[in-house]
């Protein structure tokens, strides 16, 4: 066997050993963002991938101040500087609570905290709840934009979470 594709086999077996199931495995990307600062300066990217168990977000955020910081999909997809406020709010299509910990809550747009560590740095990986049929709501007639902000959410002040300032946006678009 030759050297090059006995390594591709070695690196997909490697790849497919460190997921749960086949499932886990994404199958198409359907959107993409990238994210900025009010300044302009780029501030990550987001990654919506499809996979066997449904919608994942995948974010890699740089160049932010380290700590937990509230993650979350709203409503428009519009990032106009400084305040990043022609995003709306969190993207909210059923009409619920906000936060995991909230009684008649989360939001479709209520993501776990992304925690950003001592090099300015951090990534996650996130089911986005109601796998397929959320991408009606998410790609929608306005478009839905991704928000970093500068705190952390509470997971049950309504309809924020208490995050704070809005400091990284961007507007997620297909493919």
């Amino acid at each position: 066997m030759p050297k090059t594709l006995a390594a591709m086999l070695a690196g997909s077996v490697a790849m497919l050993a460190g997921c749960t199931t086949l499932a886990d495995v994404p199958t198409s990307r359907v959107g993409q963002a990238t994210l900025s600062f009010a300044n302009g300066l780029p501030a990550g990217t987001a990654q919506l991938l499809r996979d066997g168990s449904g919608l994942r977000i995948v974010v890699a955020a740089t160049a932010m101040a380290p700590g937990p910081r509230g993650f979350h999909l709203h409503t428009t997809g519009k990032c106009e500087a400084p305040g990043f406020t022609s995003a709306g709010g969190h993207l909210n299509p059923d009409g619920r609570k906000h936060g995991s910990q909230a009684p008649g809550g989360p939001h479709l747009g209520d993501l776990q905290n992304l925690e950003i560590g001592a090099n300015g740095s951090g990534a996650a990986t996130l089911e986005i709840a109601g796998g397929e049929a959320a991408l009606a709501a998410i790609f929608d007639a306005d478009g839905t934009a991704v928000v970093i902000h500068a705190a952390a959410d509470d997971y049950r002040t309504d309809p924020t979470g208490n995050a704070g300032a809005r400091v990284a946006c961007g507007v997620l678009r297909r493919g």
